[in-house]
């Protein structure tokens, strides 16, 4: 853990360049993150831990003859700064020359609001405040006799990139998050989430209330047979799937190694899907520069069900002749560029009413348990979470029990029958991915079960 400091520009200047003029010949990276991350926890309708770390890794890339040596710290002085370099020269020394390494960036400057994503309100959060949200959460459990469970973070990160190029960017964010599940006798069990870059906008007496409606609606749960159904999918649903997709098949990377759907200038959703990526729009959680310093570019992924373009990082757009679309994770890696920010463009229907006209079909909640089956076809695995209910004769009539799916997602898209007018901003559970999303009707989507605990209970 590094000391209490404040990581300004001209702290960060002075660190990086150090640390890159240490290297001596060859070209060189510098990679620094620091975190400043608070957590307040609750389990049984209780708060029962606060925790907080702050902590900062400087990331070397030394490139020699075509060698590549990486080496990572949290010492930041002089000796550390000293020893990191050691060892990712190195390591660059021992490695295999790759002529088709990752280069290093050419110099961009990041031209966004030096402020974008940063609130102080949410920097300057406190266990009292967290705890209060909590307590609100909790409050809403027990008036319907569910235990609450789930999490209140708020946290402040930077991100600065310098290389021997002449490179600097740097760029510091905010974000809360809060999200409960409450749980109760027979099967009871409701979800909700709130997220995003000022915590003042976290309603937490609203986020207890959704999470114990639908628990309380979810109680007593009924089989039902799988086959394919019409499904309307909440927001927290569809964000999941754009974060699968977008590991499947957004990245440059994936459509290289012919393992991405993205048939690009191909219709291959239905022409009332658009969706993009956009580090820059404050709607989102934004991020102005990605792991290799260069500024984040809007790009439009699917318009009108086409496949119009994937997000680039330096490496697979100097193979492809262009420049990269700012969505670098720390160089080299295998997974290559990642749509970090997505966005889907919203219809004109209200959600409460998606379930009108639909004789037999099945609302749900979330996803988890995640997992890509076929990724050049987009296939998708997974189970149903948290408030899955029965549509019937155009309302919803009775809760059933979690259903297994696997479908393909563009053949899915390419079914949707209405798409809500509102749209909500969920964060991944771990990707670190994050989708302004609406709701969705899918007239065609296939459950093939449940789960074996479920089936037997």
């Amino acid at each position: 853990m590094v000391a209490d400091r404040t990581w300004d520009r001209p702290a960060l200047e002075s660190i990086l360049a150090h640390a890159l003029s240490l290297v001596g010949d060859g070209e060189a990276e510098a990679l620094f993150t620091a975190r400043d991350a608070a957590l307040t926890r609750f389990a049984n309708s209780r708060i029962h831990q606060n925790v907080a770390e702050r902590d900062a890794t400087l990331r070397m890339r030394v490139v020699r003859d075509g060698r590549t040596g990486v080496a990572t710290t949290n010492r930041l002085d002089d000796e550390g700064l000293t020893e990191v370099v050691a060892r990712a020269s190195a390591t660059a020394a021992m490695a295999a020359p790759n002529p088709n390494g990752a280069p290093l960036a050419d110099p961009l400057i990041a031209l966004s609001d030096p402020q974008l994503g940063f609130v102080p309100a949410t920097a300057r959060a406190d266990p009292d405040l967290r705890a209060a949200g909590a307590r609100a959460v909790i409050a809403a459990g027990d008036a319907a006799n569910l235990e609450s469970s789930g999490a209140f973070s708020t946290e402040t990160g930077t991100l600065a990139v310098a290389n021997s190029r002449g490179m600097w960017n740097a760029h510091t964010v905010t974000q809360a998050k809060l999200l409960t599940v409450m749980m109760g006798e027979n099967g009871a069990s409701g979800y909700a989430q709130a997220f995003g870059s000022d915590v003042r906008a976290l309603d937490a007496s609203a986020l207890g209330d959704e999470a114990a409606e639908k628990a309380i609606r979810s109680r007593e749960a009924i089989d039902l047979e799988p086959g394919e159904y019409p499904v309307v999918l909440e927001e927290y649903a569809v964000a999941t799937i754009l974060e699968y997709l977008s590991w499947m098949g957004f990245s440059a990377l994936a459509v290289e190694e012919g393992r991405s759907f993205m048939e690009l200038g191909e219709q291959i959703m239905g022409p009332n899907v658009t969706i993009w990526d956009d580090g820059l729009d404050a709607s989102g959680l934004p991020s102005a520069i990605d792991f290799e310093g260069v500024p984040k570019q809007r790009v439009d992924l699917i318009t009108g069900g086409v496949a119009r373009a994937v997000v680039h990082d330096t490496a697979t757009a100097a193979r492809a002749g262009i420049a990269s679309t700012g969505h670098g994770l720390p160089a080299p890696n295998a997974f290559g560029p990642i749509a970090w920010n997505l966005f889907m463009a919203p219809g004109s229907s209200a959600k409460e009413v998606m379930t009108s006209g639909i004789e037999r079909g099945v609302w749900v909640t979330r996803f988890h348990y995640v997992n890509i089956v076929h990724p050049r076809r987009g296939v998708l695995t997974g189970m149903t979470k948290d408030g899955t209910f029965l549509i019937e004769d155009g309302r919803i009539t009775r809760p059933i029990r979690n259903l297994r799916f696997t479908q393909s997602i563009p053949e899915a898209f390419s079914t949707i029958e209405a798409i809500g007018s509102e749209t909500r901003l969920v964060a991944a559970e771990y990707s670190g991915i994050n989708a302004r999303v609406p709701a969705l009707r899918i007239g065609r989507f296939n459950f093939t079960g449940a789960t074996a605990a479920e089936a037997g209970a």
